[in-house]
């Protein structure tokens, strides 16, 4: 959620509405981040860089859902990186197979998939 709100205050496109976290998603499980790529805008100076990021979160319903977030370079760092290699691809596979955000606001079924209680886990490239 705190990154949701920095993405929020900084005008950052891509991120989910703090609302829309709060009603849906599942407080108490795991959520992954996958930087995908750097963004700097230069016809946009005053805007920070940031790292654009594929997320896969856990809805209330226990659906894994994927979806994009920009983040800080430095906010995403202070994230403990907590998973080992398989466990990295395994994520990136979860996140290929997928529906986004809006098809599932769309009514598409998801995939189904447990996960252990946590908060957010850094998955980097393999």
């Amino acid at each position: 959620m705190d990154l949701a709100q920095e993405a929020a205050r900084h005008g950052f496109s891509q991120r989910l509405p703090v609302g829309w976290l709060q009603r849906h998603l599942a407080a108490e499980r795991k959520h992954y981040l996958f930087p995908t790529l750097a963004q700097r805008l230069t016809h946009r100076p005053e805007m920070p860089v940031r790292w654009r990021c594929q997320q896969l979160l856990t809805v209330s319903t226990g659906e894994q859902i994927w979806g994009l977030l920009d983040v800080l370079p430095d906010a995403f760092d202070k994230i403990p990186e907590t998973l080992d290699t398989a466990s990295k691809k395994d994520i990136v596979s979860r996140i290929e197979r997928a529906v986004t955000v809006r098809e599932w606001g769309n009514g598409w079924l998801p995939m189904q998939v447990r996960e252990a209680p946590g908060s957010v886990a850094v998955c980097w490239p393999v």
